[in-house]
């Protein structure tokens, strides 16, 4: 007999060899047909992995992300039965879970086409309905490459090749089909009811664009249809969301391959709206203490191998000159912490001095991966609200907590205070290439930034691998509207950039001491956050933002005139506005004015010019009727002024 300890605390003594299938139908025979795979002892596992010690166990439905993972694992096989069954040609490379579905990418000519995707949909109801027992089987690695070898399927033989020699390789098999596999899956194909191929793409095997270009299916599944339904409705608004096709027809940004890719160009309407938040952001890290420096967007090499951006960088910048040659070379600047360190170091300064809190709207570049590039949100030339503090150790916790105020309130004010995670990014010591290798400063300065965000008491969770190359981060994580989690905001505590620099300052005992350095944004990119706000609002941003905050529409001709009084009493006022002075139906301009997202319509005819009033439509109320136009301009000025959402 063996103790299975259960998710709820609760223990079952049961006969040593079950597996997790027999063990969740002895709890209930809902829970087995639900059950997707099982966690044992922390590690998940396969429906078929059988007790024979005592262990803790938890049943995974689809519900958990687990139960979820190896249900569209399952119906990424059936999604590779499919295309084999149909395109017996197709060679096979891989097909993973990923969150809120699955890919499988496949070698074959061109993507799929959509009379393709719906055929193979057809083909995965049949092999559904079918309901195919789904095998578990292990060979040695010969055997495993003999298999691959008969079989045709070369991506596969160069996945076995990779593993070590010893390794006991495993295969899942449903009916004629057998794949290359390490789990879990579920026991039968009749469990997936609900497939839905979403669309194909270009993807590089392993990720590297030196390799060829294969044919990625993406795709979703669910047990039920509604389930699925449900989902397809969300994919539909996260489509009417986008902010690569809401700021296109907005006006907001647009690109052009004459100017290259991952080089936006942001349109009259967008340029007005990073600079109301640049304009913000500087002001508001004024009030804060913050002083405000001005850089060049490059510099020569040797700036970059004193910080150690040369090494650990290079990849990432935009390189100028040739090194082989004996040319000056300069690189275009990827970051602006060298710079405002160059000024620090201009002049001598005293532990009185500290902190010293530099703040300035970047310009930086970096060279992204073609297949990288998206909207706004992943760019070549982009503009950070980019800072540096120099702080004594004794100051380190109080001014991270400053910074993190900064950013709760620039977040609050936006909107999306609850949109967003905060993940604490740590080095990883294997990673040699990728990190200052001092094993003794990274513990020393991530269990600082552990400590101080406890005392913060922030909600954070921790990640391997995902540090600056010179210290630990807070990363603030916000998801776009298909699922992709991207960085907005970073804190960073250096540890080793300050001694490179040899920035020192004059302590108390007379001493020249090396300082701490905080890196920090207090918005983050702004583009990247434009793209965030497009999406968060759907393209109506509030008031404050908005490029255009009253749009005027006269009924007719005859009052353009007071069109205009109105259009310059805003103005005066600081309001942003533009006048339809076309000759069309007051009904199509309105029409077309709540597609441009306007805050507010204002329409003025007969009775308003005689009475000096507006009449007043705002997305929040609609149809307000008339109101004069001085308690108007009163009550926008203020809704602008305190920053409403």
């Amino acid at each position: 007999m063996v103790k299975i300890t259960l998710k709820d605390g609760s223990i079952k003594e049961l006969e040593s060899g079950l597996s997790v299938y027999e063990i969740a139908k002895s709890i209930s025979e809902g829970l087995a047909r639900a059950a997707c795979c099982g966690i044992v002892n922390g590690n998940v596992v396969d429906l078929r992995y059988v007790v024979n010690e005592d262990v803790e166990l938890s049943i995974c439905t689809f519900d958990s992300e687990e139960g979820k993972a190896a249900f569209r694992h399952t119906a990424s096989h059936m999604l590779a039965q499919a295309v084999k069954r149909l395109y017996p040609d197709t060679k096979l490379a891989i097909g993973p879970s990923i969150e809120n579905g699955f890919y499988y990418d496949f070698d074959k000519d061109g993507n799929f086409s959509q009379d393709e995707l719906d055929k193979i949909e057809k083909e995965i109801a049949k092999i559904a309905k079918e309901d195919l027992k789904i095998e578990k089987f292990e060979l040695p690695r010969a055997e495993a490459l003999k298999l691959m070898e008969e079989k045709n399927e070369p991506y596969k033989i160069e996945l076995i090749n990779d593993l070590p020699e010893d390794e006991v390789i495993s295969f899942y098999k449903q009916g004629e089909f057998v794949d290359l596999c390490a789990g879990p899956h579920l026991l039968s194909t009749k469990t997936v009811k609900a497939v839905k191929l979403i669309r194909s793409a270009g993807a590089y095997w392993r990720g590297n664009e030196k390799n060829k270009m294969l044919s990625r299916v993406y795709a979703t599944a669910f047990p039920k249809k509604s389930e699925l339904d449900a989902h397809l409705e969300a994919l539909e608004e996260a489509k009417r969301r986008d902010h690569n096709k809401l700021g296109r027809e907005l006006g907001i940004f647009t690109t052009n391959e004459n100017v290259g890719q991952g080089l936006p160009l942001l349109m009259p309407k967008g340029a007005k709206i990073i600079q109301v938040l640049q304009r913000w952001i500087e002001d508001e890290e004024e009030k804060r203490g913050y002083l405000l420096t001005k850089t060049p967007l490059m510099a020569k090499s040797d700036l970059y191998k004193i910080s150690g951006h040369w090494d650990h960088y290079k990849d990432g910048m935009f390189v100028l000159g040739d090194e082989e040659n004996d040319v000056e070379v300069f690189g275009l600047r990827p970051m602006t912490c060298p710079f405002q360190y160059t000024i620090y170091n201009a002049e001598q300064h005293s532990y009185r001095d500290l902190p010293k809190r530099y703040a300035e709207t970047s310009t930086l570049f970096r060279n992204e991966a073609s297949g990288e590039m998206h909207g706004l949100i992943r760019v070549r030339q982009f503009t950070l609200a980019d800072g540096h503090l120099i702080v004594t150790p004794e100051q380190l916790e109080d001014e991270f907590k400053g910074v993190v105020d900064l950013i709760k309130y620039v977040m609050t004010t936006l909107g999306i205070q609850d949109d967003i995670t905060y993940r604490f990014s740590k080095w990883d010591p294997k990673n040699k290439e990728k990190y200052i290798d001092d094993p003794e400063a990274w513990e020393k300065t991530q269990n600082l930034m552990r400590d101080i965000l406890n005392h913060l008491n922030i909600d954070f969770y921790e990640a391997d691998d995902e540090a600056a190359f010179y210290g630990p981060k807070l990363d603030i994580q916000f998801k776009n509207v298909h699922g992709k989690e991207d960085t907005i905001i970073t804190v960073q505590i250096d540890f080793a950039i300050a001694e490179r620099f040899q920035m020192t300052y004059v302590d108390k005992d007379g001493e020249k001491k090396t300082p701490y350095i905080i890196h920090r944004s207090s918005i983050g990119c702004y583009e990247r956050t434009l793209a965030m706000l497009i999406e968060k609002y759907a393209g109506a941003l509030p008031t404050w933002l908005a490029p255009v905050q009253a749009k005027i529409l006269p009924i007719s001709d005859k009052y353009n005139d007071y069109a205009e009084e109105v259009s310059k009493t805003l103005l005066n006022k600081g309001v942003r506005v533009e006048v339809d002075y076309r000759a069309e139906k007051i009904g199509y301009k309105i029409r077309e004015a709540r597609l441009e997202r306007s805050p507010y319509i204002i329409v003025v005819g007969e009775k308003e010019a005689e009475n000096k009033e507006v009449s007043v439509r705002s997305r929040k109320n609609g149809d307000e009727g008339a109101l004069s136009l001085e308690s108007f301009v009163n009550r926008i000025a203020q809704e602008i002024a305190t920053k409403e959402n």
